[in-house]
């Protein structure tokens, strides 16, 4: 495929964000560089895609920070760049949880390799949480694992205060996309007290790409949040290649056969909640998005 995709995350201090930004933002459009960077106070958080040989100049001038020298990057390939356009954005967290005492370059879960998650994970004292929004566990988790039922990171925190107690719950697993959400959930369990915290290192990502399909643990497919939609083992496209425009929730050709799947209105997961008013905001969106790509092909 031609492009390659880059997805990687640091914490570390970043108090010249500011000049970061702009020579971040310099640089990836000098090699045609699309995608998202978004840089805080307590690090940096990416998912850019460009030709190869673009990518790997511009890892190599991150690498050269030493705040980035050992930067964990996960591959990926698309047969079309992911992204529409470049976004260099400064944000007061890289992943937003709201909980400052999250620290995670200062305490944080054990990092479990994924040859070694599936052996952790079946052990029956082990409780397995998914650390990702309700829509993303929706089309894929690893078997067994707890569903939070969140419709953003910021609510995990209230989920774990409900349903763990450090005196019961002794050995927690947690995973996610990539593995930053879980950098900050782990850090929290660890602040509240829990001893044996757990979570999959370069999360789901990594464990599809190492970890072949015959001793996988993983069902269905991983939302990314690009325009591939979805991933399946080996990182191959997966059965989702569109998101409802109305709700944002990835859609598989299945939902696109429903009754209850319109473009830009519904699909078969948000059209319970489907009022005259807001079909009329979709179809007010879609003739004004129909009208700027007339505008802009002429």
């Amino acid at each position: 495929m031609p492009f390659t995709v880059a997805t990687f995350y640091k914490f570390a201090p970043f108090p010249d964000r500011a000049a970061k930004q702009t020579e971040y933002r310099a640089l990836c459009e000098t090699h045609g560089i699309r995608g998202t960077i978004l840089l805080a106070a307590e690090g940096i958080n990416a998912t850019i895609a460009g030709t190869e040989e673009a990518i790997a100049t511009v890892l190599a001038t991150l690498n050269g920070d030493d705040r980035l020298r050992d930067l964990e990057v996960k591959f990926s390939a698309a047969e079309s760049l992911p992204f529409a356009r470049l976004k260099v954005k400064l944000k007061a967290e890289i992943v937003s949880f709201g909980q400052p005492d999250a620290n995670p370059a200062e305490v944080v879960g054990q990092y479990v390799p994924p040859e070694e998650w599936n052996a952790l994970i079946s052990q029956p004292d082990v409780v397995t949480i998914d650390a990702r929004n309700n829509f993303e566990v929706a089309i894929g988790s690893f078997q067994g694992a707890e569903n939070p039922h969140t419709t953003d990171f910021r609510d995990l925190p209230d989920y774990m205060r409900d349903r763990l107690d450090p005196g019961q719950h002794k050995r927690v697993a947690m995973f996610c996309t990539g593995g930053i959400r879980c950098e900050k959930a782990t850090s929290y369990l660890k602040q509240q007290g829990f001893a044996e915290i757990y979570h999959l290192q370069g999360g789901i990502l990594k464990y599809l790409e190492e970890i072949p399909p015959e001793r996988s643990l993983w069902q269905g497919d991983c939302f990314v949040f690009d325009d591939r939609v979805s991933v399946t083992h080996g990182l191959e496209p997966g059965a989702y290649d569109r998101t409802c425009l109305a709700c944002g929730d990835p859609l598989s050709e299945a939902d696109r056969q429903s009754p209850h799947y319109e473009p830009w209105v519904s699909c078969p997961r948000c059209y319970a909640s489907l009022t005259p008013e807001k079909r009329d905001r979709q179809l007010a969106r879609k003739r004004q998005a129909e009208g700027e790509s007339r505008a802009g092909s002429r």
